[in-house]
């Protein structure tokens, strides 16, 4: 009958110590850490009955946009790939986020930094910011019938054509130029526009100089990888106007960075381009 780990040779113990320390280095790098909440893992949000839906999500995401830092003039957006940072399933993100469009519940639009930057917001969070900006303005009962259109058609157009805008939303030439003008509409090309939220430029301004320097945290970290949790913990610099998760949430769902899983919480690497 064998005998127990006493009977082998010293050098095959010395061996067998270091591989069992080796194991227990790779499964601690990939397992995924419980918080006292439930099961969490950063890609997937949690509850103590599952995940977590992804209007849910999309209104978390929410609070962390800086609607102080606008005045309060801007409605609330996020980007459709920072849900993405929550849920592993893209399909699932895009079904889900269709279908709120779809019921007239959220508006989305094509950021115009990057063809694959979309920005959401709720349309009654959108048409209270768009008709604040209007008051006063001759272009306001114009705007208002646009968006009432929105409303009723549940459009989930990202563009308009010129013939939508004549023949089905019965808009006239001049009528188009005061929509452009207002900051709904933005020229798209000869003939089309893009549906478009109002004195966005600064968000989209700070959004991109925040991205930067938060990936060049990354990057100039050792080995280019750091704890989301100390991430979260620095102390912004001046490039950095917003929550530092709203940042996190953006690279991670742009692919940006990989987040990987381990005892001591999410890491995240950067990815080289």
């Amino acid at each position: 009958m064998a005998g127990g780990d006493d009977d082998f040779p010293p050098a095959v113990k010395q061996e067998q110590s270091v591989m069992n320390r080796k194991r227990a280095l790779i499964s601690d790098t990939f397992k995924v850490k419980k918080s006292r909440n439930g099961p969490e893992k950063f890609g997937v949000v949690c509850n103590g009955n599952g995940p977590v839906d992804v209007k849910s999500s999309l209104e978390y995401l929410m609070t962390l946009f800086p609607r102080k830092l606008f005045n309060d003039a801007l409605p609330t957006i996020v980007l459709k790939h920072q849900l993405y940072s929550l849920h592993n399933d893209k399909t699932l993100v895009d079904k889900e986020v269709n279908k709120l469009r779809e019921q007239a519940e959220l508006l989305m639009f094509q950021l115009g930094f990057d063809t694959e930057a979309f920005g959401l917001t709720f349309i009654s969070d959108y048409k209270a910011k768009v008709l604040a900006g209007q008051e006063g303005k001759v272009t306001r009962a114009t705007v208002e019938r646009f968006l009432e259109k929105l409303l009723t058609s549940s459009c989930t157009d990202l563009s308009f054509s010129k013939e939508k805008m004549l023949r089905e939303f019965l808009f006239t030439d001049s009528e188009i130029t005061q929509l452009v003008k207002s900051g709904v509409l933005t020229v798209r090309d000869a003939g089309s526009w893009w549906l478009s939220i109002p004195n966005s430029g600064k968000f989209t301004k700070y959004f991109i100089q925040g991205r930067k320097a938060v990936l060049g945290m990354v990057k100039k970290s050792k080995y280019s990888e750091v704890l989301q949790a100390e991430l979260e913990e620095r102390r912004t610099i001046a490039q950095v106007k917003f929550n530092m998760k709203y940042h996190i949430h953006d690279i991670v769902g742009a692919d940006l960075v990989e987040s990987i899983p381990t005892t001591s919480g999410a890491l995240l690497r950067f990815v080289e381009s």
